[in-house]
């Protein structure tokens, strides 16, 4: 400390980061795990309800889709909402929604009312995630943001890790009570997120300069910070909605991020079955299912603090694609559970790793109220075609080969197309500067 009794600097954002980060990220990162665990638990929910329901693959199919059409179209509408109302208001209103509609699941009787209840949880969730990479982006300076990001998104791949083991347990209560296992699997695992949103209402701050839990010099630091990073040039600037809809850099972010959309939702969907058409049982399938998102909490935090480390963005978002599609052309072709369990993993890693980084990305080339609208606009379109489109092609892929691993594929292909628009979309980049560059629109 020196004489005068004034903190150097970086031991205040030492000290601010800190408090910030234990603060927010832990309840965020819970969240979103529920968040995962009730989007996701219809895979395990499937080995179960389908035959039920009498639902086959294509039903089943546009059924889990219809969550990322609803999601679509109301993503950027709710994060503008966040942005109007404040992040504790309506991430509280977000999860309150969402477990609601998650627990009413296991009212279903047939493949309508499925359908509906699917198309209600995605307006429900939509603008979670964008809202939170924006709510971080008001306290999370952006040379922490590629590793903050990653820890807050490693809760997808553990949503996955504890969901699918848990939900086989839950599917294990088959006839207590007088119901069926996946009834209880979708009322045990949505009550949570509803009281979990009333939380956010008592722990959740808008604004550091409202964080009374920081001190003086600590918000006057992180309030400064983030003002100076807010006033500086942007590639995307502040435009109309419509104009934003159009832009090149929103579009081909988003057709970047449908990659390891895709690759998540649909392994997330059908993944389960995959592994279950090797001849394990419920639980078996369970347990295996888990393990390729153990690995990728792993790598997906290491990647993060990595791209951080060196402050790299580009390069660390094209690895992981091209694992992911290394990953699911391999497990396309395989036929064994041993080589498709370890190509399995390499494209959920791939898929996970890329998170950080590219957010980070993302959120470093939006400015002002194009971040709100073009953080939600990525991700919704990602979510359209990575969840809605291609968990149908899968399907019908899988329908007319009668073969899980074939039906991935599509996703392959997919993949190379992203890959070869992030270079494409890195080689515009260092032909065009960013600092003043008013032409990017």
């Amino acid at each position: 400390m020196q004489a005068t009794g004034v903190m150097p600097k970086s031991e205040i954002e030492r000290r601010t980061v800190r408090k910030v980060v234990w603060r927010l990220i832990p309840l965020l990162m819970v969240c979103y795990l529920l968040a995962y665990i009730d989007r996701g638990n219809v895979g395990m929910a499937s080995l179960q309800m389908n035959h039920d329901l009498g639902m086959s693959a294509k039903v089943f199919g546009f059924g889990s889709s219809l969550f990322f059409i609803s999601y679509f179209f109301c993503e950027v509408p709710s994060n503008l909402a966040l942005q109007r109302y404040g992040a504790r208001l309506w991430i509280a209103r977000i999860m309150i929604t969402w477990g609601i509609i998650s627990a009413a699941t296991a009212l279903v009787t047939n493949a309508t009312t499925f359908y509906m209840l699917r198309f209600l949880l995605g307006a429900a969730e939509a603008g979670f995630f964008p809202g939170v990479l924006l709510y971080l982006s008001y306290w999370i300076p952006a040379s922490y943001r590629a590793r903050i990001v990653a820890v807050f998104m490693v809760a997808i791949p553990l949503g996955n890790f504890i969901g699918s083991p848990v939900s086989a347990l839950l599917l294990q209560m088959d006839g207590l009570g007088g119901i069926r296992g996946w009834h209880w699997l979708f009322i045990l695992e949505g009550l949570p997120t509803v009281l979990l949103g009333f939380a956010c209402l008592f722990f959740l701050t808008n604004k550091p300069e409202q964080a009374s839990w920081l001190k003086d010099d600590e918000r006057a630091w992180l309030t400064n910070e983030i003002a100076t990073e807010t006033r500086a040039p942007k590639k995307i600037l502040d435009m109309p909605l419509t104009k934003l809809f159009r832009n090149r850099y929103v579009l081909c972010l988003a057709l970047v991020d449908t990659c390891a959309s895709a690759a998540g939702s649909t392994l997330a969907i059908w993944q389960p079955q995959l592994l279950k058409s090797y001849g394990l049982t419920v639980m078996q399938t369970g347990l295996v299912n888990a393990v390729p998102y153990a690995l990728a909490c792993v790598f997906m935090v290491y990647w993060g603090r990595r791209s951080d480390r060196v402050q790299e963005r580009r390069w660390h978002t094209v690895v992981p694609m091209l694992l992911i599609g290394l990953g699911l052309f391999g497990t396309s072709l395989s036929g064994s559970l041993l080589s498709t369990m370890f190509l399995l993993c390499a494209v959920l890693v791939g898929a996970y790793s890329f998170k950080g980084p590219f957010w980070a990305l993302a959120t470093d080339m939006l400015s002002g109220s194009a971040a709100a609208a073009g953080l939600a606009t990525i991700n919704a379109i990602a979510n359209l075609l990575g969840g809605g489109l291609m968990v149908n092609v899968y399907a019908w892929v899988k329908d007319a080969t009668g073969s899980y691993a074939l039906a991935l594929m599509p996703l392959a292909v997919l993949t190379l197309v992203s890959v070869a628009t992030l270079l494409l979309l890195m080689r515009n980049g260092r032909n065009q500067h960013i600092a003043g560059n008013t032409k990017a629109i």
